[in-house]
């Protein structure tokens, strides 16, 4: 585990990581160049590089957490990678069960496989699901989402490489706008933030504004029209298996 600089939640854990590329999204993965960077340091958690790897050792953490936290799962990879198997995701959601006071936001790319999964798995109301959006060629992981059992459903569009005009947003409870960064980002309008931004009042969706994104993204921050977006769906009572 560890502390994040991820502006949506505390902290991160991996019990899996490695990933591969599925969508443009995935182009400049920010997951990989990290990978690759503590492989070279010799960090045996990444002794595979990218490769998708199993890690049961971390599955006994959340267990020694003692005070509340938000903790995003998977950071590092997607739960829902096809080479995952469904006895040790469940592995997982059994470990997020038992810990209820604890919030855990679960975020794929691969929803057909959530969808394919979701009656096999127990979604206790700490567990938040989100799909990843970051142009309206995916927009069918919001349908897969919000067929799935999942108690609060959340999008991620991020990094937001084209417009979204026509978000279906009933049963989405929260939704996250974000633009790439890096030397290579690819430029986000902010049309579409603020046409997302509108979408979500509409709709009484919380809107949460990660970042502009760009070269440095320091520079750039995160406030529109003068205002920072902070909103998180309302948390409800959690329960256990």
């Amino acid at each position: 585990m560890a502390q994040s600089s991820i502006e949506w939640t505390e902290m991160t854990w991996n019990p899996t990581t490695g990933c591969n590329k599925i969508s443009a999204g995935c182009k400049f993965c920010y997951a990989e160049v990290m990978s690759r960077r503590l492989h070279a340091m010799g960090v045996d958690k990444y002794r595979n590089n990218f490769k998708l790897t199993l890690h049961e050792d971390a599955l006994q953490i959340p267990f020694s957490w003692k005070k509340e936290k938000i903790v995003f799962v998977n950071s590092m990879s997607d739960l829902f990678h096809k080479d995952v198997p469904l006895d040790y995701i469940k592995r997982v959601f059994e470990v997020m069960n038992k810990n209820p006071k604890h919030t855990f936001q679960v975020l794929t790319k691969r929803s057909d496989l959530l969808l394919k999964y979701h009656t096999e798995l127990n979604w206790t109301s700490n567990i938040w699901m989100g799909v990843s959006v970051e142009n309206e060629k995916v927009m069918h992981r919001i349908d897969d989402l919000r067929q799935t059992n999942a108690v609060i459903k959340f999008l991620s569009l991020e990094p937001l490489i084209g417009p979204l005009p026509n978000l279906k947003l009933d049963r989405i409870h929260w939704v996250i706008v974000g633009g790439e960064s890096g030397h290579k980002a690819r430029p986000m309008e902010k049309e579409w933030v603020v046409d997302i931004k509108d979408q979500c009042k509409n709709a009484r969706v919380a809107f949460f504004f990660k970042q502009w994104g760009g070269k440095r993204k320091k520079t750039t921050g995160r406030v529109l029209d003068g205002k920072t977006y902070d909103e998180m769906p309302k948390l409800k009572k959690k329960s256990v298996a």
